[in-house]
């Protein structure tokens, strides 16, 4: 086995990737991550998944790619022309829920919902109001976020913030969790 990726890609991701380079969207998960993405989904039969921070579509093609067709995945993101390149690929999928919305306003409306799987791609539910998206997860539901390894495209005192993270999902007693140093570094936590 090697480094590189030899499996099946979702059947949109070539598209999608495409649109994405035009885009100039920068911010996309790394292929490694997004494989690792649909492994976890398939372990939800039935599941409502969510994504916050949607991108173009390229991480949601991959967790729906893993999901059954009884799960909803409901992807947050608050750049329409962004959210227009996932709507224009995935609109087929019935299992899906594209949502434009602030993620701090999409998180404080729907408070009460939970979810079997949470994947925090942007500012909400990772740097900003953790707290609130970790209540979200039900029992046994997974938690997870990429980047936690320095990248390129990383402000200035980026780095601080990510340490911190890493210490307050440590510290957390409802949580179990693998830090794995893979891909742009990953987190992978269960609700207990």
């Amino acid at each position: 086995m090697t480094e590189e990726i030899n499996q099946a890609l979702p059947k949109a991701y070539n598209e999608i990737m495409e649109a994405t380079a035009a885009s100039g969207f920068t911010m996309a998960s790394d292929v490694l991550t997004c494989s690792l993405l649909r492994t976890l989904a398939a372990l939800k039969p039935g599941g409502k998944f969510l994504e916050l921070g949607t991108g173009t579509g390229l991480s949601a093609s991959w967790i729906l790619d893993g999901m059954d067709a009884q799960s909803s995945l409901v992807s947050v993101d608050n750049d329409p022309a962004f959210l227009q390149i996932a709507e224009q690929f995935l609109r087929g999928d019935q299992r899906l829920q594209l949502v434009t919305s602030d993620g701090g306003e999409w998180v404080t409306t729907n408070s009460g919902q939970k979810f079997d799987y949470i994947f925090a791609d942007t500012w909400h539910g990772k740097y900003l109001m953790l707290e609130e998206v970790l209540n979200m997860l039900s029992p046994g539901a997974l938690y997870i976020i990429d980047d936690m390894l320095p990248q390129p495209n990383w402000p200035e005192g980026h780095a601080e913030k990510a340490t911190l993270l890493i210490k307050q999902l440590d510290d957390r007693k409802d949580l179990t969790l693998t830090k794995q140093v893979w891909a742009t570094g990953i987190i992978i936590a269960v609700k207990k």
